[in-house]
């Protein structure tokens, strides 16, 4: 079969750093899907797995969590799908990614993808929403409907993807008042689109702004990115027992900022529950279940906002050159081998 390889450690710009190769389909283990790729995302984890040296974390060469396909194979344990199945998923970070024209995955953390959408509007979705729906229901326990009036969630960088899951469902699933951060006119109107009832600038003093439209603070802050940069900030404005989710790998916080208002701390890793064979790790499986179903219904759409033809070497470096640029609005997918 057609894949991708990566050498970790090098640069976007090394030649190196992406390579078609050819490899074994791989055989279905008791709980497997074995599916045929027909689109995938990326994601800033990509890049940062692509960097790292001298290895990734499956041992594998080929990266890639996002994916939409078609189950041909099953393994002899496995009781939700049928060959055939459309679906999609995230998959597990310790496993071979998703660069290649066929890929395992468990069955508990994969779902039917929604039928509404094409394999790459589909793909834009798994990794970002499951992110998105682990912080706000999971994390900060956000309730349903008219219950959570009280809350104010702050999401950073709520262009990106796994904002723009959070904003939608936040906004179609709760009564809480939702403020985005952006830095451009584009991305802020992107953000508006996706639900933010506010959106501030994160070039700009986050305290003020966010003041002006929250004068009591926020219960909530989804930090995607630039964690160190803005933590302080997030500490003057979470309100007394607020919650703040982290998902990326700040070096300098001090989380002493948050202990005057007994502010909880959560970090989120969507690869968490496949990796460690948890014992709920099929909640996975049912939320891209029920996102599907919101997807279906009219409710969500796809965040997909820039596609491109071939699943190849030379794309998917123009995939990571994008994605490093840190200027992408939504999601990026690569469709067909």
């Amino acid at each position: 079969m057609k894949a991708v390889a990566v050498t970790p450690g090098l640069q976007v710009e090394d030649p190196r750093s992406f390579q078609d190769t050819e490899r074994t389909v791989p055989i279905p283990g008791d709980r497997d899907l074995l599916v045929k790729i027909e689109a995938i995302s990326v994601n800033p984890i990509d890049t940062k797995v692509r960097r790292r040296s001298p290895k990734t974390p499956s041992g594998s060469d080929v990266i890639g969590w996002d994916a939409a396909g078609t189950v041909v194979a099953i393994g002899k344990g496995v009781s939700h799908f049928t060959l055939g199945d459309h679906v999609y998923y995230a998959g597990s970070i310790q496993r071979p990614g998703a660069n290649a024209e066929y890929h395992l995955v468990d069955e508990r953390i994969a779902a039917r993808m929604p039928q509404s959408l094409s394999f790459a509007e589909a793909a834009a979705l798994p990794l970002t929403a499951l992110t998105a729906w682990e912080t706000l229901f999971h994390n900060f326990q956000l309730p349903l409907g008219l219950d959570s009036l009280d809350r104010t969630v702050l999401v950073g960088a709520s262009a990106g993807g796994v904002g723009s899951m959070a904003l939608q469902l936040a906004r179609v699933l709760t009564n809480a008042q939702l403020i985005g951060t952006a830095s451009r006119q584009e991305s802020s109107a992107w953000a508006k689109s996706m639900g933010a009832h506010h959106v501030v600038d994160h070039r700009s003093s986050l305290i003020d702004q966010v003041h002006e439209v929250a004068p009591d603070g926020v219960t909530d802050i989804i930090s995607s990115q630039a964690t160190d940069l803005h933590f302080s900030e997030y500490a003057e404005l979470l309100a007394p027992r607020g919650k703040i989710t982290i998902l990326d790998s700040p070096t300098s916080v001090n989380i002493l900022e948050l202990k005057g208002k007994s502010v909880s701390l959560h970090w989120e890793n969507v690869f968490t529950r496949p990796v460690h064979q948890t014992s709920d790790m099929k909640v996975q499986g049912r939320i891209l279940e029920d996102v599907a179903r919101l997807v279906d219904s009219g409710l969500v759409r796809t965040t997909l906002r820039q596609e491109i033809a071939g699943i190849n070497a030379a794309n998917l470096r123009t995939a990571h050159e994008v994605l490093e640029s840190g200027t992408q609005i939504g999601k990026l997918v690569l469709t067909g081998f």
